[in-house]
């Protein structure tokens, strides 16, 4: 409630006040100056009470406005920490997957030494199995069948 609700309210009930006395008296003059005051302090009224509404609503776009920054910001700032996450697990996976390729080479070099010393110290069946595969792929690679 505002100046213009109150000010408004106390014009119109001075306009039925002077209508009535105006009637009572049978003085037309009184009449229509309180008929005046009466639509006079009711356009007020309606006046405070779209001042009302217009208050309201600065001051709810005000609070809106408010809030729409303050969860800009949180999402601002889960957007970094997502980031950060994704970030750091970039870095996580990189790492293992640099030690997972650095075991697989580790093995791959053990498996290929043993394999080496195994046809080392099986020189002739090393050297008839090489020879076999070697004759196979001769004939699957022959041109006339």
């Amino acid at each position: 409630m505002n100046r213009d609700h109150i000010e408004g309210g106390i014009r119109n009930l001075r306009g039925r006040a002077k209508t009535a006395a105006g009637a009572v008296l049978g003085r037309p003059s009184p009449q229509v100056e309180g008929a005046i005051d009466q639509v006079a302090g009711a356009a007020q009224v309606a006046y405070g009470r779209a001042r009302d509404t217009a208050e309201d609503y600065v001051r709810d776009g005000r609070h809106l406005a408010h809030e729409a920054r303050h969860r800009a910001q949180d999402a601002r700032e889960r957007a970094h920490e997502l980031y950060d996450e994704v970030e750091q697990r970039g870095r996580d996976l990189y790492e293992q997957a640099g030690e997972r390729s650095r075991h697989y080479r580790r093995r791959a070099e053990r498996h290929g030494r043993a394999l080496a010393a195994r046809a080392d110290d099986n020189r002739l069946a090393t050297l008839a199995i090489v020879g076999a595969v070697a004759f196979g792929l001769g004939l699957l690679m022959r041109r006339d069948r």
